[in-house]
C-alpha cells in the first residue's frame, strides 16, 4: 500500500543527507507508508533500521526484513526504545514531520477540511483528547493561544469567541459544524487557506506535536553518534525554527553558549543549505510544497 498511503517527500535528498553506511544503525522516526524506510534498507547490508509510528494504520505497510523493526510509539519516547533494543548510538536519524496523505484522505479521521466527519484528528486513535474535546472544553484564552501559536492566525481572537458563543448553545461535533461556526470570519476568496490553518492549529494541539518534536530534538544529541546525521523535513515555521535552532546552537532557543575560553559549544553542524522540493516533485506531489529539509552532522 506504501505510496498510496503516503508518497515520501524529498526522498533522494533524504537518503543522500543520511550518508548511509552499509553496517550502520538508522532510525526512521515517522514510518507512515514506509517509503523512506524502504530506500534506507536498500543501502544497508548488515546494518539495522528502527522505525516509529504511533498510528496503527501505518502497520499495514510494515516491512518483512530481519534488519527492520517497526515500533508502535510516538517518537518522543525514542531514546527509551532504542536503549531497550541496545541500538544506541545510531548513525542517522530521519524525521518527516507533519501528517501523512492517508490520514488526510481518510474521511473518518477528521483531519481534512474536505470531508464531513467527527472532529477527531488523533494520529494515535487510542490516545488522549480528540479535536472535539478541545473545541468543547478549552477556555476562550486557551483557544486564542492555540490558534496564534500553532497557526499564527490573526483571526485567533474572533475564532475563539465564535466557538465559545456557539458551543454554549449547541455541540460542535463535526468538521462541517466547525466550518459553519467560523464561516463569518473566513476571508472571501481565501476560505480554503483559512480553514487549513484552523485545522492545522487544532491538529498540532490534539497530537502535542510541538512538545513531541522538542523532546525528539533534545534526545537527538544523545541518540546520534559523532559523525552521524540528523535529517528532518518540516512543513511550517514552528517546526523549522526549532530544527534550525538546534543545529545552530544545540538548544531550542537558538542561543549559542560558549565555554570558558569563549569557544561556541555546538552539537551539530549544518550540512549544506535547507533544501526544498524541485518543480518536478511539486508537480507530482503537491503536498510537498511547504516542505523544508535540513541536514546536520553530530560533532
Amino acid at each position: 500500500m506504501g505510496e498510496e498511503y503516503h508518497r515520501p517527500v524529498l526522498l533522494s535528498e533524504c537518503i543522500e543527507g543520511l550518508d548511509i553506511k552499509p553496517d550502520g544503525i538508522y532510525v526512521d522516526a515517522t514510518f507512515g507508508g514506509g517509503g523512506h524506510s524502504r530506500e534506507i534498507l536498500k543501502k544497508l547490508k548488515t546494518g539495522k533500521l528502527y522505525a516509529f509510528d504511533q498510528d496503527a494504520d501505518a502497520f499495514q505497510n510494515s516491512i518483512d526484513d530481519e534488519r527492520f523493526t517497526l515500533i508502535r510509539s510516538n517518537f518522543r519516547y525514542m531514546k527509551n526504545f532504542l536503549k531497550y533494543y541496545e541500538a544506541l548510538p545510531v548513525d542517522g536519524l530521519l524525521a518527516d514531520l507533519g501528517i501523512s496523505s492517508h490520514q488526510i484522505d481518510e474521511p473518518a479521521r477528521g483531519f481534512s477540511t474536505r470531508f464531513e466527519a467527527d472532529l477527531d484528528m488523533r494520529m494515535d486513535k487510542s490516545a488522549g483528547h480528540s479535536a472535539k474535546d478541545i473545541i468543547q472544553t478549552y477556555s476562550n484564552e486557551r483557544l486564542i493561544k492555540m490558534f496564534r501559536e500553532n497557526a499564527d492566525m490573526k483571526e485567533a481572537g474572533r475564532a475563539a469567541r465564535l466557538i465559545v458563543n456557539v458551543r454554549a448553545e449547541k455541540q460542535i461535533e463535526t468538521t462541517e459544524d466547525l466550518k459553519r461556526v467560523l464561516a463569518p470570519i473566513a476571508p472571501k476568496g481565501k476560505e480554503a487557506q483559512f480553514y487549513s490553518r484552523v485545522f492545522q492549529a487544532i491538529r498540532i494541539e490534539v497530537n502535542e506535536e510541538m512538545p513531541a518534536l522538542e523532546e525528539l530534538l533534545l534526545q537527538s544529541k544523545d541518540i546520534i553518534k559523532e559523525g552521524g546525521r540528523l535529517v528532518i523535513i518540516s512543513y511550517h515555521s514552528l517546526e523549522d525554527r526549532l530544527v534550525k535552532n538546534l543545529i545552530k546552537s544545540g538548544n531550542l532557543e537558538g542561543k549559542v553558549e560558549k565555554d570558558f575560553y569563549g569557544n561556541p559549544q555546538v552539537v551539530f553542524k549544518a550540512v549544506g543549505k535547507p533544501i526544498t522540493p524541485t518543480e518536478e516533485e511539486l508537480e507530482t506531489n503537491t503536498r510537498s510544497r511547504s516542505a523544508r529539509l535540513r541536514v546536520a552532522e553530530r560533532v
